[in-house]
């Protein structure tokens, strides 16, 4: 049936008061289109004239039942990554625009044209989401791949429910509701650009049906917003999404590559929305700017603690960008005033790992050693740390000869410091801590986990009958925590473990966590010591080895019963320690005689 005549029918199921010139304005007819629809509907007996108006029949009732609207689906799975630190606290659909949680907004506008099949598809902060179900009788689904795959992925764990279907974003905000109870072709909402756009830009042929999907493009008409499946398109689409997900390689796609890859078989049309009807908020400083409230107070407690500390309001606080997510920590970048700054915000569980009272001395008596970085403020009770950002720094670079001496010759200085701490790193009670934290949270232990355990113990008896020296140690000197800045210095980060130890467990750590091949570690010994170790040193080293691999693989393991994912980390550190713990006793029996043994 045509479907602008349904569109008539529609606007007159809302209000049946309606005249052919309010029709003409409402669907963006000609007067002369609009008459001729009317008579087209009466003659084909969906419309009555009488001397009142108009008035549906109820043969116009029963047609347009084929296009109600079955469900919607909202995605709601990702990070948001634009808008920290506000996510790392709530997730973006959840944040309020203008007094309104936007993901809210969109539910109760679907409701208002009663759509109540609602099903959001959630992953990051799930459980922020459940009071959704009571509020609004929606259903949560998770998808279990929302850190490692795009919306495709999202959009596949609920494909089963696609009909009549609307697709919408958590974090769409619509000023005016663009839903309606019937649809009659499948659309999405496209908003025009002016000048140039990243976005994805559409073509379309006289009918308005898509027929191209590019990304980028100069004044053009873009996809922005919600989007409808009819039935038809959903029966299409479905088979499609399954045959790209299975496919390698598709982890970063986008459940709109489909479309873009199908137009020849997928009909969707362009729904143009005028200006400042839709928005997608690509950015924190794109919400401020909408928002006002954002610029004053965004009622985040990073953010007010940052306001607070540097006597500034929060919409001096700038260009706020997301550093990569740490194994232990979650740090955004900022500029106050034209400077930058790091924050640190500690991650989930670490209450559990790190005692902050003791980062927050070895901070303070480190400092005066000029080798570590610029600490503007560091809270000893909830671990939020504020740094200077060192512009032009980098990495240390382990696979440089030069880097790695300097590296080692930067924590010989540590080591012989005379700086101390009233605390101690205690790799035995370490690793105590994490057995007994694994056994709380129920975190999956290795198959041989107990004759490790035992070898492990093995090497901590050996290490007490040894006059062990004890000073100031960083613990976690990862190459990562080494910067090099740009005229060649070194500086010495993240002093979460640092406290009072054997020096050499430096080395080892180092070793671990630049994942090091032997020859790599006995280098690193020359260059520490400036000569060959001694067999004692190197049987130290090689203890640390072992015990460290054991205990960080103890602690990524009860990280990973909290939900973060360590890859294969856990197996490297696993080996190590076994590995190690041959190496060690080969040191001890003598290499024949350790063989021998084996056997």
């Amino acid at each position: 049936m045509n479907k602008d005549a349904l569109k008539i029918i529609r606007e007159y199921k809302k209000n049946n008061r309606l005249t052919q010139r309010d029709i003409s304005e409402i669907c963006d007819f000609s007067l002369g289109k609009t008459n001729k629809l009317f008579n087209e509907l009466i003659k084909d007996g969906l419309l009555l004239k009488s001397p009142s108006g108009y008035s549906l029949t109820e043969q116009a009732d029963q047609v347009m039942e084929l296009y109600r609207v079955d469900n919607a689906i909202i995605l709601a799975a990702g990070f948001g990554s634009r808008f920290v630190p506000l996510t790392y606290e709530t997730p973006k659909g959840l944040l309020e625009v203008r007094g309104e949680r936007m993901i809210e907004r969109q539910i109760e506008q679907l409701i208002d044209m009663s759509i109540t099949d609602i099903t959001i598809v959630v992953g990051y902060l799930k459980e922020k989401f459940e009071y959704l179900i009571d509020k609004y009788g929606v259903k949560l689904i998770y998808n279990p791949e929302y850190d490692t795959k795009n919306n495709l992925s999202t959009l596949y764990h609920v494909c089963y429910l696609l009909r009549n279907t609307y697709i919408l974003s958590s974090d769409n905000y619509m000023t005016k509701n663009l839903f309606n109870t019937y649809e009659f072709e499948s659309w999405y909402s496209a908003v025009k650009a002016e000048g140039e756009t990243a976005e994805w830009c559409l073509t379309v042929d006289r009918k308005d049906r898509i027929k191209r999907v590019e990304v980028g493009g100069v004044n053009s008409w873009h996809m922005y917003g919600p989007v409808f499946f009819s039935k038809e398109f959903s029966d299409q689409i479905v088979p499609l999404l399954e045959k790209t997900y299975k496919q390698p390689g598709t982890e970063d796609f986008y459940w709109e590559d489909v479309l873009k890859q199908n137009l020849n078989v997928l009909e969707m049309y362009i729904n143009r929305q005028p200006e400042n009807t839709v928005y997608e908020f690509e950015s924190f400083e794109e919400l401020r700017v909408f928002d006002s409230t954002y610029r004053e107070q965004s009622n985040n407690k990073v953010l007010s603690l940052i306001s607070s500390i540097f006597k500034v309001s929060e919409d001096e606080i700038k260009d706020i960008q997301p550093l990569k997510l740490g194994m232990t920590n979650k740090s955004f970048l900022f500029t106050i005033n034209e400077k930058k700054y790091i924050c640190r915000i500690p991650g989930e569980g670490t209450e559990q790992l790190i005692n902050r009272d003791e980062e927050y001395w070895s901070i303070k008596a480190v400092i005066p050693l000029k080798i570590t970085e610029n600490i503007v403020y560091i809270d000893s009770k909830s671990g939020i740390k504020i740094s200077e950002f060192e512009v032009g720094a980098r990495s240390l670079n382990i696979n440089s000869d030069i880097e790695l001496f300097e590296s080692m010759k930067t924590l010989n200085r540590l080591h012989n410091s005379n700086v101390t701490v009233p605390h101690h790193f205690n790799i035995e009670e370490n690793i105590l801590t994490y057995e007994e934290l694994c056994n709380k949270s129920g975190a999956i232990l290795f198959e041989d986990y107990s004759s490790v355990r035992t070898k492990m113990s093995e090497l901590l008896s050996i290490l007490k009958k040894m006059d062990l020296p004890s000073v100031f140690c960083h613990i976690d000197a990862h190459f990562d925590n080494f910067l090099v800045l740009p005229n060649g210095d070194l500086k010495l980060i993240d002093w979460e473990y640092a406290g009072m130890c054997d020096p050499v467990i430096d080395l080892s750590m180092f070793a671990l966590y630049g994942n090091l091949n032997h020859d790599q570690i006995e280098k690193l010994m020359d260059y520490y010591f400036d000569r060959s170790p001694t067999q004692e040193e190197r049987l130290r080293v090689y203890i640390y080895i072992a015990l460290g691999g054991f205990l960080w693989a103890m602690w990524a393991q009860y990280k990973q019963a909290l939900g973060v994912k360590f890859g294969d980390y856990t197996l490297i550190m696993y080996r190590y320690a076994k590995d190690y713990y041959k190496k060690s006793m080969g040191i001890l029996m003598g290499e024949t005689e350790y063989e021998h043994a084996k056997k």
